[in-house]
């Protein structure tokens, strides 16, 4: 059974996977080493992009649209020898509203008591104020990981080599989350740096997200794709229901008019959606989507909070 498959049959289970990363029932090998590693950076830098291919499984999901990711979510990578666990956190950038300004806290947060930060740059992009002020708040141990190689020349991946090098970490890595350029010489530095350490995670097990969040992250990611520019930020995304094959899923915007957007002409977007969302999920998965509008969501803390940001 390949990955894939393997977590389309786990969408199948109806209880949520705990929050608790280490269990006294994993068989705990000796001389084992593992670690946690905080994956940082401004938003639409390729993070999630670069834990998916890291992985070697979807993680997390991704979009060309800034603020993909809301969450810390925890890939997990397991070997003979080591056990890896990232930490994907949200974009950190300046905020224009109290969901943006949670969403900073969260990555900020991820940032102490890990045994690594990978600092994520994008190749195509000098490096600006945003960077700078991240750069500002991490550990001398950061490594740089320049990502997007594969739409860069060569003379520009040389620059922001050298631009980045100018902010004194540890190592700096040029990759391809897209291609794969890079990612076996970065993985293999990982391994190296990690401490000796317990398995925190059973073999198989590939993420902390309970399969009602991935099934609510799955359309939204859908809908970022699929929407204009404005509206992603305005849309929220969770389960009201499970029971097994028929998940229902709740879709939050924030004015009237953003509804009619989601649903579509005729439902066409609302359908299109539900058919890309269980092509990923295990045969026979029925998804029912609803669009409901709760006012400004983003700008009420109590709102967000209620939302699990």
């Amino acid at each position: 059974m390949n990955s894939s498959q393997q977590r389309k049959d786990e969408v199948s289970l109806e209880s949520e996977q705990s929050d608790v990363p280490y269990s006294s029932e994993v068989v705990q090998p000796t001389n084992y080493r593992s670690g946690f590693i905080t994956v940082v950076g401004r938003p639409n830098v390729g993070k999630s992009t670069l834990v998916n291919a890291i992985c070697g499984e979807k993680v997390a999901i991704t979009s060309n649209k800034p603020q993909t990711t809301r969450h810390q979510i925890r890939g997990v990578l397991t070997l003979p020898e080591v056990q890896l666990v990232f930490v994907d956190t949200p974009g950190i950038h300046k905020p224009r509203t109290p969901l943006g300004e949670r969403l900073n806290q969260k990555a900020i947060e991820g940032i102490p008591g890990v045994d690594l930060v990978c600092f994520v740059v994008d190749a195509t992009a000098p490096l600006g104020k945003g960077d700078k002020f991240i750069a500002a708040k991490l550990p001398a141990n950061t490594i740089v990981v320049v990502n997007k190689c594969d739409r860069a020349k060569k003379g520009e991946i040389v620059q922001q080599l050298v631009e980045a090098s100018q902010l004194s970490f540890a190592e700096y890595f040029p990759v391809s989350s897209t291609t794969g350029e890079g990612i076996e010489t970065l993985l293999n530095y990982f391994i190296d740096a990690m401490p000796e350490g317990p398995k925190y995670y059973p073999d198989g097990q590939i993420t902390d997200m309970s399969d009602h969040h991935f099934v609510a992250e799955l359309v939204r990611e859908q809908l970022l794709r699929l929407t204009r520019e404005e509206l992603p930020h305005s849309i929220a995304t969770r389960v009201t229901e499970w029971e097994w094959p028929r998940i229902r899923i709740e879709i939050l915007v924030e004015r009237e008019s953003q509804k009619g957007i989601v649903i579509g002409h005729k439902g066409e977007v609302l359908k299109k959606v539900g058919i890309a969302v269980r092509e990923q999920l295990r045969e026979g998965a029925y998804v029912e989507l609803q669009v409901k509008v709760d006012k400004n969501w983003q700008h009420r803390p109590e709102r967000i909070e209620r939302l699990g940001y």
